[in-house]
């Protein structure tokens, strides 16, 4: 693992410093810089902002140039790694705060984001806090995202997805933490293209921390809007899953283990299938079935065109994310390298 070194001591009590990688985000960058610029920090506090950009090419270095130039407070920072851990550690090894907090460029922020984290830092004495993931879409496919996104049938019961839960996670949205938190167990491990947050807050429990969800801390996430993207994300986190499950000897829950079960399930019916019998295949695809029913009946104010692309999209979460474990597992039987490619810092 490749952990930036970090500056001694507490940080600068009553400064927070914002960290953010992005790459390629000349579309979304001036309105995320806007958002951060108008944070509403607790009496005292002050902010610094530090974006590290992986090379980006569509003019996205020359807009953030711009904004750094007219607020001080911005500062952008080369990421030559390209990828989301590399970025982090950059800014991490930059960062003068005692208090850092993640942001993402394709989410937007309450006005009371960073006062929520602080206090909720200051309240609960947790080692990482957060708001839980809340995605909200626009066309007609990012809503059909959006409500699978939302349900606790797809996510496997993950607290992170449950706006009302207040309480200890295995793992948060973006994350805010006391400096103390990487001095202890250090930055992100650049190895992982993809889940390097899960990893380190998987690391930070077995260090005996606390990660803390609170719903005062609001955010609003805005998902891929086509199906093939999906696919592709998923794939990604699905890959990525075997690396941090062997490097730590577990999993960080269960639930990131059923997607390639279920498709493995799918598999070894279709060959029963094909062999003896339809009688698996068909229980396994009915049982399915009855799991996607319950998923579009529990999304309130969704319209039939909305919850018809719902399940393509449930379909999509699973078997891309099954298919992509599936294919990290192979690699890592076959003691191979990841493999890049599977995540790169691009939307």
């Amino acid at each position: 693992m490749t952990v930036a070194p970090l500056a001694a001591g507490g940080g600068t009590p009553q400064l927070v410093s914002v960290i953010a990688p992005c790459r390629n985000e000349q579309a979304h960058i001036l309105a995320f810089c806007a958002s951060v610029a108008d944070q509403q920090l607790p009496h005292g506090w002050h902010m610094e902002v530090l974006i590290a950009d992986g090379g980006s090419d569509d003019g996205t270095r020359d807009l953030l140039q711009r904004w750094c130039d007219q607020d001080t407070r911005f500062r952008w920072l080369d990421n030559p790694g390209r990828i989301v851990s590399t970025g982090l550690n950059r800014c991490l090894a930059a960062a003068r705060g005692a208090v850092i907090a993640r942001l993402d460029i394709h989410s937007e922020y309450a006005p009371d984001y960073l006062a929520q984290c602080i206090a909720v830092l200051q309240q609960t004495g947790a080692d990482n806090v957060g708001g839980p993931w809340r995605a909200q879409g626009t066309s007609p496919m990012q809503r059909a995202v959006a409500a699978a996104f939302q349900s606790p049938w797809v996510a496997g019961g993950a607290r992170s997805r449950d706006l009302a839960y207040e309480g200890e996670v295995d793992t948060v949205y973006l994350g805010c933490w006391p400096r103390a938190t990487f001095q202890r167990v250090g930055g992100f491990d650049e190895h992982l293209v993809r889940n390097q947050d899960d990893e380190h807050n998987l690391r930070l429990r077995r260090a005996g921390g606390r990660i803390w969800q609170s719903p005062r801390i609001r955010s609003t996430y805005h998902p891929r809007a086509r199906l093939g993207q999906v696919f592709r994300q998923y794939q990604q986190y699905g890959y990525w899953k075997p690396f941090v499950i062997a490097k730590h000897g577990q999993a960080a829950a269960w639930r990131h283990l059923v997607p390639a079960a279920f498709l493995l399930a799918l598999m070894a019916g279709a060959g029963l299938a094909l062999a003896w019998s339809t009688v698996p295949l068909a229980a396994l695809l009915l049982a399915y079935g009855l799991l996607l029913a319950l998923a579009i009946a529990g999304m309130r104010g969704v319209g039939p065109g909305v919850a018809a692309r719902a399940v393509a999209v449930i379909a999509a979460y699973h078997l891309g994310y099954g298919w992509g474990s599936l294919r990290g597992w192979w690699d890592w039987w076959r003691h191979r390298a990841p493999q890049p490619r599977w995540g790169a810092l691009t939307r």
